[in-house]
């Protein structure tokens, strides 16, 4: 991709944005903080956005409807379609906006990989097409934010 660069936590390809942490918690804790709402809610989003969570039904077929509020006041309808659910090891979903947002498609897979006492989280997003991909890096800045996205979920991590 044109104008991003893959860095040892992150890997970039024509259709997938891969971001891989490791955190100092047992797996089955970053499982919940990433599958329960009170959890969720305390965390999801890049820097200065709050999220308001109105379902999330973590299995499959299970659906998470949440809007995240941005800083500037702008809100972002998100509904997510749950594919598989392995706890503590693996989430797989589907976004697909929400019927009164703008529509962006993609494919999630979170991987929890316990580290001796500590959890390698590995999430694979991938998008429809290419073009896709780089509008979502250009317009959302989706690189920055996954990475500020994780290290609040890493504070978070730190209070519970």
């Amino acid at each position: 991709m044109a104008g991003i660069k893959s860095s040892p936590d992150t890997e970039i390809s024509a259709r997938e944005l891969v971001f891989t942490r490791v955190f100092n918690a047992p797996r089955e804790l970053v499982f919940k903080a990433w599958t329960e709402p009170e959890h969720v809610a305390q965390w999801w989003g890049p820097n200065g956005f709050t999220t308001t969570i109105y379902e999330m039904d973590v299995r499959p077929g299970g659906v998470w409807r949440f809007v995240m509020h941005g800083p500037d006041g702008v809100d972002y309808k998100n509904k997510i379609i749950y594919n598989e659910v392995v706890k503590p090891e693996r989430l797989a979903y589907s976004h697909t906006g929400d019927a009164n947002s703008e529509p962006v498609h993609f494919q999630v897979t979170v991987t929890f990989a316990g580290k001796g006492g500590k959890t390698e989280l590995t999430m694979r997003t991938v998008f429809e097409t290419a073009a896709e991909l780089n509008r979502v890096v250009k317009e959302y800045g989706a690189v920055e934010g996954a990475k500020q996205h994780l290290g609040r979920l890493e504070k978070h991590l730190a209070n519970m």
